[in-house]
């Protein structure tokens, strides 16, 4: 998604009342929201080490809609957040799912690391109906201790993962030895996984199109946008009082959020420069982007869309081995009315026919200079008390 940097609001008229104020004056990310990237530390209960990892994985619109219940010992219980769910872009919450894998991903490769084996039961009580969660668990994990268990190479990388939605380098192109890695990381997920890069020029261009379309369609659908202004955080202040959701810290637009010239009670109209210099803008970085990669499962039910999290989360902690940045592109992948031409047209081109088939992910892949962590609201904001 590139929804966390979508408001870049640089109207002619803004930039004459905050511009002079802004130069040299870019907010810096508030360190409490960032602290649960410099490692858990040492913790009397080793479930806490464990989830300060977990905690770490990638979720749709940052989230964090993990729930964790340790009042069972060596158990960890996930439920789904149901305050923390996004019907507008993700009305049957597969996204929310795979959000989920991610962070039982990164929770299995950190038990490895303790000599711990993971035994994650998916849907104790019976899985979610099509629609939206509800109470029941997710999975159910039991930590047994176990001489036989393996480190995963991929547990060096969790502290290193980063979602880069930055332009990419067009000269660089992801290595061999990198797609293997990647590839390989997706077993033993029944999953597809596959890629274009730039020897395969025309349907580079296809998949920019798709990408284009689905971007400029939620841009122009406002109540799309609205929840996306919904988890939106403008500025250090309000990134370090919430430590989730979208965050912008470019000087225009806090300088204007300040003053009130920024409206988040409303969506911009399509024709406004808001809207149409982002979707320019996603396009430049689009056409900076050296390949694309996907995974297509069979079927798309609740353990199906759980399993492809887990791989995708395996998939970018390989690609980080190698330097390579990911930027997941959810838009056309998303179920609601509006997209139903992009999401058309990218089955399409994936060989992915509905409903045998699902695209569970589909991002670009490449090169580009490093950015900072996403805020993490910690693991203490995770745990069910009482």
């Amino acid at each position: 998604m590139d929804r966390r940097n979508f408001i870049q609001l640089t109207t002619a008229g803004a930039i004459g009342v905050v511009a002079v104020a802004a130069v040299g004056c870019t907010p810096q990310m508030p360190s409490e929201a960032i602290a649960a990237w410099n490692g858990p530390g040492t913790q009397p209960d080793v479930r806490r080490w464990i989830l300060g990892y977990a905690i770490l994985a990638p979720h749709s619109h940052n989230l964090q809609s993990w729930l964790v219940d340790l009042r069972v010992p060596d158990e960890i219980v996930l439920h789904c957040d149901l305050t923390r769910l996004l019907p507008e872009t993700d009305p049957f919450a597969r996204q929310i799912m795979m959000s989920h894998g991610t962070f039982l991903e990164l929770l299995d490769i950190a038990a490895r690391e303790r000599g711990l084996r993971a035994e994650i039961a998916l849907f104790p009580e019976g899985p979610f109906g099509p629609s939206t969660p509800d109470l029941r668990p997710v999975a159910r994990v039991r930590l047994v201790a176990d001489s036989a268990v393996r480190k995963d190479p991929l547990f060096t990388q969790i502290l290193k993962r980063r979602t880069n939605r930055s332009a990419y380098d067009l000269g660089r192109p992801v290595s061999a030895d990198a797609w293997r890695a990647m590839a390989q990381s997706v077993k033993p997920n029944p999953l597809r996984f596959g890629f274009s890069g730039l020897d395969q020029p025309d349907v580079l261009e296809r998949h920019r199109a798709i990408a284009a379309e689905a971007w400029r369609v939620e841009l122009t659908t406002p109540r799309m946008v609205m929840e996306s202004y919904k988890v939106l955080r403008v500025g250090a202040a309000e990134i370090g009082q919430h430590r989730d959701g979208l965050f912008v810290l470019d000087s225009i637009p806090v300088l204007m959020s300040k003053v009130g010239l920024f409206d988040r009670s409303k969506a911009p109209a399509p024709d406004a420069y808001v809207t149409t210099s982002q979707i320019k803008a996603f396009k430049h970085k689009l056409d900076t982007t050296p390949a694309f990669l996907w995974m297509v499962s069979d079927g798309n039910d609740r353990a199906t869309q759980v399993n492809a999290g887990r791989a995708y989360a395996r998939v970018q902690l390989a690609a980080a081995a190698f330097g390579v940045s990911l930027h997941p592109l959810q838009q056309a992948l998303q179920e609601y009315p509006e997209q139903a031409t992009p999401h058309a047209d990218i089955r399409s081109l994936l060989d992915a026919p509905e409903p045998a088939r699902t695209v569970q992910m589909w991002a670009r892949a490449g090169f580009a200079p490093p950015v900072g962590p996403a805020p993490r609201r910690g693991v203490d904001a995770q745990l069910i008390h009482g």
